[in-house]
């Protein structure tokens, strides 16, 4: 029995295991694998009780039995399934390998025969392509002898139609060579090239000297060019149809010789831009009239400009600029009334107005590059150079309405050497101007102190002539085409108002022994007047723009660079490009007005020793006084804080003197609530006196700087309405606040807190036990 019960689970674990390598829909579940002779221990001590009854090992034999037969009819079952699908597998794959094998075998043969096939067509394929590239060889030269002929034919016409006189023709059949030239722009053919702009440039030149030739001589026939200003209208009359119609024709004639020109200047300029590399883009050429009208022009520029004339002088830049514009002015009629009819008909989009500006320019522009590199070692000459340039643009923009889309001659300033004197010459004259304007006799008076009403800000000369240089700058760079240019001016600006805060500041340490002379005040109103006007710039559009400049640029537009911070705060227009110089000019106001008080403040406690040493206590009730007067020892106070009031209303500009009073206010409050108040006590008659000399005498003296002075002495004010209390309100209040700080821990209470009754009372600003000093301070009743 023993072996039988050993043996089964031997044989079904091995059944199991060999049906583990079947599908898992007929797979036993999976068991970790171990050996027999264990299952069988494990198996035997699980059921160690069972065994020792007969009974119950029979029924276990029995149920073994069943599990073993039933796992070998699936084993049988599951291996009489495998084979069929084993082998209807291998069968396919036989299958598909021999296809294999086929297709393999096809394309072999496939390609020895396609390999044999292009061996044997070779020398047919090699024969072909010998003849196809004879065919393309000959064919290309059978279009460059046609391009040829058709160049010598079009060269003939040429000549046919100038021969009798066809200008128009002759024009039609040069335009057509110059199509063509622009259609070999990319041919490789450098000889046909070379003939085909060779010829276009000989019949071209034939064409426009005989146009300009007759093209000339109409104009001296209309008395072109104009040097002094014209008298009387030069439009053609109507008895000189002929002229006009003559006129209509040339013009018409060298616009449609436009092309060609063009053509052969654009190649006169490549070539002269491979040798040299220009910095900015040429602009586009004068239409051919217009050259033609200038040529006598150009030659009067040259002939009294330069060489060895007396007229060409480096000192004397604006003989030169003068002259330009008196004959664009000049001239200007004669362009707008017949010659800009002429183009219009043509169909020409120009203005023969701004050609001519254009033109003539183009001769200044070229003087003024020559004379400004000569230049940059004379200060003098090279300032006054700038100078003429600045006037001469501003002319041509405003009096003339040359576009501001063209440039003018203000960028030849901005070549590098050229810009870096100019703004060394900025900052050397303006810095020799500010010693100037300090040392001067009138340096820190103001022009307008006897007219009240523009002198609100009282600003010194000097103040005003260093704003005014500023400005004078800012009008010099404000047009000048670089936006990046502009910023170097504003940063030489900003440090020329750092330059001059610290001289102020040098003046005012020499000065701060009296802040109540006139060159301390002038100053501090100095400084004011530069941040009111820094201020008003920071909101003006033009600085605006520079700012959005600056933002874009980032640190390339600040030598010293822009943080995070500003530069996101000048992105959204939260601050301006002088926030940095404002902050040090307010720090400097703030300190001078610091040191202005506190010298106020010591001749005020001087004077109000005696009356803070005043005997309150003993001073009579007010029902024991008829009237009420102002206390003798308050008087030296008084008029000590009068007479100052009136100096610095006088000296200070009115913003200043805003500031000033109101801090002298509450400094003064400040001290008469300290030194006066809380060291003295005080009877009813004593109380009476200081609310007296309070509200009766000190506020008015602000009174006529503002409506309410009392607000600016709000210690000094509610401290009197205590002192004044009748005694049982002041007995009340006493006990209020008293009980209030005993039960202030205590909830639930429901008594108002002792601010509410202080408040009726208008007391606002002094704290609870400030009011219980203040009551200990009168000797009405004896304290508890």
């Amino acid at each position: 029995m023993a072996a039988a019960v050993t043996g089964t689970p031997a044989r079904a674990e091995s059944e199991i295991t060999a049906c583990s390598s079947q599908p898992a829909h007929t797979a036993a579940p999976h068991r970790e694998a171990v050996s027999a002779e264990d299952f069988v221990a494990g198996f035997l001590e699980d059921r160690d009780t069972e065994l020792m009854c007969p009974k119950t090992v029979g029924e276990l034999m029995e149920h073994l039995t069943e599990q073993n037969n039933t796992l070998k009819e699936q084993v049988l079952t599951v291996s009489s399934l495998v084979p069929p699908k084993v082998s209807a597998a291998l069968s396919a794959v036989e299958d598909a390998r021999c296809s294999l094998e086929a297709l393999l075998q096809r394309e072999q043969l496939t390609f020895n025969m396609l390999h044999k096939h292009l061996q044997d067509a070779q020398p047919w394929m090699d024969k072909l392509e010998q003849t196809c590239n004879q065919v393309d060889f000959i064919e290309r030269h059978m279009k460059y002898l046609r391009c040829l002929q058709h160049i010598e034919e079009l060269s003939a016409t040429v000549q046919q139609c100038l021969m009798t006189s066809s200008a128009w023709e002759a024009i039609r059949a040069v335009d057509s060579m110059a199509a063509l030239d622009y259609g070999l722009n990319q041919s490789r053919c450098s000889h046909l090239q070379n003939f085909l702009q060779a010829t276009l440039s000989f019949w071209h030149k034939i064409m426009k000297d005989r146009l300009t030739s007759d093209f000339e001589k109409l104009l001296t026939q209309l008395h072109w060019p104009i040097i002094s200003p014209p008298t009387q209208s030069l439009t053609p009359t109507p008895s000189c149809q002929e002229t006009e119609g003559q006129l209509e024709l040339l013009v018409g004639q060298l616009l449609a010789l436009q092309t060609s020109d063009d053509l052969l200047s654009q190649r006169t300029l490549d070539s002269s831009e491979a040798l040299s590399s220009p910095q900015m883009s040429k602009p586009a050429p004068l239409c051919l009239p217009i050259q033609i009208m200038l040529l006598p022009l150009n030659k009067r520029f040259k002939y009294h400009f330069y060489g060895n004339r007396q007229t060409n002088s480096v000192s004397k830049p604006e003989w030169y600029l003068t002259q330009v514009l008196m004959w664009m002015g000049n001239n200007s009629t004669f362009m707008e009334e017949t010659i800009q009819p002429i183009l219009d008909r043509g169909g020409v989009t120009l203005s023969g107005k701004v050609e001519l500006c254009r033109g003539l320019l183009s001769l200044v522009q070229e003087k003024v590059a020559s004379d400004a590199s000569k230049l940059l070692y004379d200060d003098v000459l090279f300032c006054h150079l700038v100078e003429e340039v600045l006037q001469f643009e501003k002319e041509l923009r405003s009096n003339h309405s040359y576009p501001a889309e063209l440039p003018g001659v203000l960028h030849l300033l901005l070549e590098d050497a050229v810009l870096q004197k100019w703004l060394t010459m900025e900052k050397k004259m303006a810095v020799e101007k500010m010693d100037a304007m300090l040392s001067a006799e009138r340096a820190w008076s103001s022009q307008y102190k006897d007219i009240s009403d523009m002198d609100d800000l009282k600003a010194p000369d000097c103040a005003e002539t260093f704003m005014t240089l500023l400005q004078v700058i800012t009008e010099r760079y404000r047009t000048l085409p670089c936006p990046s240019a502009q910023l170097k001016f504003l940063e030489l600006q900003k440090e020329l108002v750092d330059d001059f805060r610290i001289r102020l500041t040098q003046v005012m340490k020499e000065e701060s022994r009296c802040p109540l002379g006139v060159r301390y005040c002038a100053i501090l109103n100095a400084v004011n007047y530069i941040s009111t006007i820094l201020g008003d710039w920071g909101n003006d559009v033009f600085f605006l723009q520079l700012q959005q400049t600056a933002v874009s640029l980032g640190e390339e537009a600040v030598p010293g660079g822009l943080g995070i911070m500003e530069m996101g705060r000048l992105a959204s227009l939260e601050g301006s490009l002088f926030d940095g110089l404002l902050a040090l000019l307010d720090r400097l106001k703030g300190d001078m007005l610091g040191r202005l008080l506190d010298f106020l403040m010591r001749e005020i406690k001087e004077k109000a020793k005696p009356y803070c040493q005043e005997r309150w206590l003993s001073l009579p009730s007010q029902q024991d006084q008829s009237t009420m007067s102002l206390s003798s020892t308050a008087c030296p106070m008084m008029l000590c804080v009068r007479d100052r009031l009136l100096n610095l209303h006088q000296v200070l500009g009115f913003s200043l003197f805003h500031l000033a009073w109101q801090g002298l206010a509450e400094r003064l409050d400040n001290f008469l609530y300290q030194d006066v108040i809380l060291c003295n006590n005080f009877s009813d008659g004593g109380a009476a006196q200081l609310q007296f000399d309070m509200t009766r005498n000190l506020f008015p003296l602000f009174g006529h700087y503002c409506k309410k002075p009392e607000n600016f002495f709000k210690h000094v004010k509610e401290a009197c309405i205590i002192l004044c209390l009748n005694v049982g309100s002041a007995i009340l209040l006493r006990s209020l606040i008293k009980e209030s700080d005993m039960t202030r821990d205590c909830a639930g209470t429901g008594d108002p807190p002792p601010e509410s009754a202080l408040n009726e009372l208008g007391v606002f600003c002094l704290a609870p036990c400030d009011v219980l000093i203040l009551l200990s301070l009168r000797t009405s009743w004896f304290p508890s």
